[in-house]
């Protein structure tokens, strides 16, 4: 059997429900429905942050943040890192990642400078769209430089504060104000976006592929705010069709048309990245290695789109953030036909499934666990989630979300009787019942994850 490829379709504030074959009526996702019927599909795939940073990292280490040391956003990751890249490079394959990959903070630094490596042979980093000088803006100064002028979505905060405090200034426009509260139709031509960009340049890489076995990580920015994006998708949609959260804020986000509008933008991405996702497949179908390549399709984080009246992502954790979708699809050749599992997974467990399947020693560093033999015979060595902030940790279980601060401060949260996490239950009657039980397994995971330095000698 060759070794496989891996193809890595990787968005970004993606929730488990953004996909119309997890049981969304409304969102249009007919590719990545359509690998969903040919994937191993997981229903509880949960991620080790709330925050991108740090989860990307966990994500391709296979390792908690804790243990990297990396808990929330703003630290660089060290250039030694063992990432899947350098794992999977030292028996021989060619990686590669093309647009988003976020291991160093976006403001304080410029993007023309050359990347760390971190393992990757080629890369073509972009970690926002458009408002800093990255290989993004370099593609369309390449095809479309009259275009330039309308693909800033705007400076972020801190990006802004960063060039106003150093005198920088790039000579990039930003045409829109910075984080709108509504759908923005994109002000380029829709070829020219940030996910064309990396559909593109991922199937120009695809096209001509390396002799050895490839890893090739499609980082989109979609669906993360601001929710610009093509009027050819937004057109899609009719937003007055589209269900409103049941714990809206009408008040503070400015009612139900606002509402409306963010999940109008954010389906309207996540519909542009599927066909992105189509055109990727369609590439790789061509190249003829599609049947010994491993594609995996999720997101770093979900995102709250309205939960208790706040969009984006962060502290609890909770599934709307932590919950993202999974599929795997294997070549023919490993006799795994598609199904759905139930079981609960983490985002650190894809690593060493992809090692394993590639036969690739799995480092005794690695926290996650191979998921081919829960694929293949139905048994798991854990059945809860384990998530790391800073100065906390949280554990999913089956019924219940447990969280545990530094002070001692717990929440308790019922997922059958409170799927939305919003009544705390550690102090009630029912809530003492179940804590012990939490904290023992708390207890357990923390223990499981250890991975203490190897020792030289008896003593």
């Amino acid at each position: 059997m060759k070794r496989p490829n891996i193809l890595i379709l990787y968005t970004d504030q993606q929730r488990w429900d953004a996909l119309g074959a997890n049981g969304n009526p409304e969102i249009l996702t007919p590719h990545l429905d359509r690998l969903a019927a040919q994937s191993v599909s997981f229903d509880n795939c949960f991620v080790q942050n709330p925050v991108c940073m740090p989860s990307r990292i966990s994500f391709l280490t296979g390792q908690y943040p804790s243990q990297l040391g990396i808990t929330h956003m703003g630290v660089p990751v060290p250039e030694d890192t063992p990432t899947l890249p350098r794992l999977l490079g030292g028996s021989g394959y060619f990686c590669a990642n093309i647009g988003k990959l976020h291991f160093l903070p976006h403001s304080n630094r410029d993007h023309r400078l050359p990347h760390p490596d971190y393992g990757f042979d080629y890369l073509a980093v972009s970690d926002e769209p458009g408002c800093y000088e990255d290989a993004y803006r370099a593609w369309v100064r390449r095809i479309a430089p009259e275009e330039l002028g309308n693909l800033s979505p705007g400076l972020p905060p801190a990006a802004a504060v960063w060039q106003d405090t150093m005198g920088i200034c790039d000579g990039i426009q930003h045409p829109i104000d910075r984080l709108p509260m509504k759908a923005v139709p994109f002000a380029g031509r829709s070829d020219l976006s940030h996910s064309a960009f990396v559909g593109e340049t991922t199937r120009e890489f695809l096209a001509t592929p390396p002799p050895q076995p490839f890893l090739c990580i499609a980082g989109f920015y979609s669906p993360h705010d601001p929710w610009i994006v093509s009027n050819e998708y937004l057109n899609k949609y009719d937003p007055s069709n589209l269900t409103l959260s049941q714990t809206l804020d009408e008040e503070t986000f400015n009612g139900v048309n606002n509402h409306r509008s963010i999940k109008h933008g954010y389906y309207a991405m996540v519909s542009e990245v599927d066909q992105q996702v189509g055109g990727i497949l369609a590439a790789l179908e061509r190249s003829g290695q599609a049947d010994n390549t491993i594609i995996i399709f999720t997101s770093d984080h979900g995102e709250w789109l309205g939960l208790r009246g706040k969009y984006g992502k962060g502290y609890p954790g909770d599934d709307s953030v932590s919950r993202v979708p999974l599929l795997i699809r294997f070549p023919s050749s490993y006799n795994i036909p598609p199904r759905r599992m139930s079981q609960i997974v983490e985002a650190v467990d894809v690593l060493p499934t992809l090692l394993e399947a590639s036969g690739t020693q799995i480092p005794p560093f690695v926290q996650g666990t191979s998921l081919l033999e829960l694929i293949r015979r139905g048994s798991h060595s854990k059945n809860t989630a384990l998530m790391e902030g800073t100065g906390w940790k949280s554990l999913r279980t089956e019924s219940h979300r447990y969280i545990v601060h530094a002070d001692g401060t717990e929440r308790l949260f019922d997922l059958f009787t409170d799927p939305e996490e919003e009544n705390d239950i550690h102090a009630t009657e029912a809530g003492q019942r179940n804590l012990g039980e939490v904290r023992k397994l708390m207890l357990q995971r923390c223990l499981m994850a250890e991975r203490p330095r190897a020792r030289i000698w008896p003593y």
